[in-house]
């Protein structure tokens, strides 16, 4: 199989949209028309992709909304409707630890196209994903999260700041192994991302943010893609809650914000 984000730039290029679309179906905010069905977060997310898929360079579900049997089995689901419309999926599952751990966490390569690793734990944490040469890897580097500068903004001892280590060494265990390894950098810190961008201009970024969090969509676009034209730009809330206080299709609205977020990102690219 061709590498994951080979293949990913030939749909940013086919589609014309960087758009990541998070697929978090809060069982909270789900519309009362797919509460009775057999699987509500399933059928949300099926409305959800084909209203958005010609819009969508992946789908992102969250691991963190599918963790019960219930769940899963949607979120299996998902991955299967997803794949059959054409647009592969990226599990923001966060995962790394040590030994057979790690190696079961990884297998969940083999159902989707790439993953959100934490690279705390060093590179042995992290191997089992990276070797997977078909895959994605998108490692945290810059958090969108407010309280992420708590450890990524601390400065070491020759005067780099952590999170530009973290850029560094992915760049390195990239250059070393397959190739597959991307960013986290949030949309909510645009200097960072500019800093993040020049220091690895090989790795796509996955950039949080824009959205419900009020990220920079300008930095977001400009930056998120590296220079074999891989990157995203992920919204969730912006886009599958778009209809939530309105009389509109939640579906059809989604697929309008999604369609309104590729075009107002495709204006900085």
């Amino acid at each position: 199989m061709t590498a994951f984000f080979d293949r990913l730039a030939d749909r940013i290029e086919r589609i014309d949209s960087i758009v990541s679309v998070g697929l978090d179906p809060d069982t909270d905010r789900l519309p009362d028309d797919v509460r009775d069905a057999d699987l509500p977060r399933w059928e949300f997310n099926r409305r959800i992709i084909d209203a958005t898929c010609d819009h969508a360079a992946v789908f992102k579900p969250n691991a963190a909304f599918y963790e019960d049997p219930d769940g899963w089995r949607a979120l299996e689901k998902t991955v299967e409707h997803a794949r059959d419309a054409g647009v592969p999926v990226l599990l923001d599952a966060k995962r790394a630890d040590i030994g057979n751990t790690s190696r079961q966490y990884a297998t969940v390569l083999d159902s989707v196209d790439a993953i959100t690793l934490n690279p705390f734990l060093g590179r042995d944490s992290l191997a089992p994903f990276l070797d997977r040469d078909e895959a994605g890897c998108f490692l945290l580097c810059r958090t969108s999260n407010p309280g992420g500068a708590d450890v990524q903004e601390l400065e070491l001892a020759d005067g780099d700041l952590v999170y530009e280590r973290v850029a560094d060494l992915a760049s390195e265990w990239s250059a070393a192994g397959n190739r597959n390894v991307g960013l986290v950098v949030g949309a909510t810190t645009p200097d960072e991302l500019r800093t993040v961008r020049e220091r690895v201009p090989d790795l796509p970024f996955l950039v949080p943010g824009v959205g419900a969090q009020g990220g920079d969509a300008e930095a977001a676009a400009t930056y998120a893609t590296a220079t074999n034209g891989a990157g995203l730009v992920n919204s969730t809330r912006g886009i599958i809650f778009a209809g939530e206080d309105s009389d509109r299709s939640y579906a059809d609205a989604a697929g309008d914000a999604a369609r309104d977020l590729k075009e107002r990102l495709n204006q900085y690219r």
